[in-house]
């Protein structure tokens, strides 16, 4: 008797043992799935150039033929040709533009232009080199309307440059600048159109003007992030 139950308890634990072996090969339901994150790159691209100018003062301003350094055989009444224009590239994010004016050698040419015979080209005593900006007539060439000039960088980075922040034709908000939206490529009015050396420059100041350079330099920085042009400037100088 003793031998039966024993016998059954064996078998018992045997069915059992299958039992656990059965379940223990079930698996759980389970599922899968995955989100992938993609990224696409913004960019702010510009490009700055001018007509090609001849030596001989005549010039070109096919697209095909621009330029980035003219040399000019300088004059006194003479008018040269001289159209810095930027490019916002196609799919640019949106951007505030400037332009910087350095002149190398200023004060080579105040030498060439002093106060006493010039005193309509300086405030105090800031050269106001935008002054030179006209035609033959005196009209004047400088787009003020479209670049207004913001501001003088007497030392740092900016030495003896001028800054002229695009405006467009928003003249409720002059030197605060606008912003440039470039879907597509975009040209904006050139700084100005021509040079001209006053006449009353005689030989002796006119060879003041041999040690001046003058170098144009287009900035574009994205608006988003920045309440307006002079929070975005301000960061784009540190």
């Amino acid at each position: 008797m003793k031998s039966k139950h024993k016998a059954l308890l064996l078998s018992m634990c045997a069915v059992l043992l299958v039992a656990v072996s059965i379940f223990g090969t079930l698996a759980y339901l389970t599922d899968k799935d995955t989100v992938t994150n993609t990224f696409t790159v913004g960019s702010v691209g510009l490009s700055l150039d001018e007509a090609d100018v001849k030596t001989d003062g005549s010039y070109e301003t096919n697209h095909d033929s621009r330029v980035q350094a003219n040399k000019y055989h300088l004059l006194p009444g003479h008018t040269y040709y001289k159209d810095p224009t930027v490019t916002v590239d196609a799919g640019s994010e949106d951007a505030y533009v400037r332009m910087m004016v350095k002149v190398e050698g200023l004060d080579s040419l105040k030498k060439a232009m002093p106060t006493d015979k010039f005193p309509t080209f300086y405030n105090n005593d800031l050269f106001l080199l935008q002054n030179l900006c006209v035609d033959k007539d005196g009209n004047l060439t400088w787009n003020k309307d479209v670049w207004q000039f913001e501001t003088f960088h007497a030392e740092g980075t900016y030495a003896n440059c001028y800054e002229f922040r695009y405006v467009g034709n928003d003249t409720e908000n002059p030197g605060n600048g606008i912003v440039v939206k470039s879907a597509n490529e975009t040209v904006l009015d050139d700084l100005f159109k021509t040079i001209t050396v006053p006449g009353e420059i005689d030989n002796e100041h006119l060879a003041y003007l041999a040690d001046v350079k003058i170098v144009v330099t287009a900035h574009a920085i994205q608006a988003d992030g920045f309440a307006d042009a002079d929070e975005a400037w301000a960061a784009f100088s540190k």
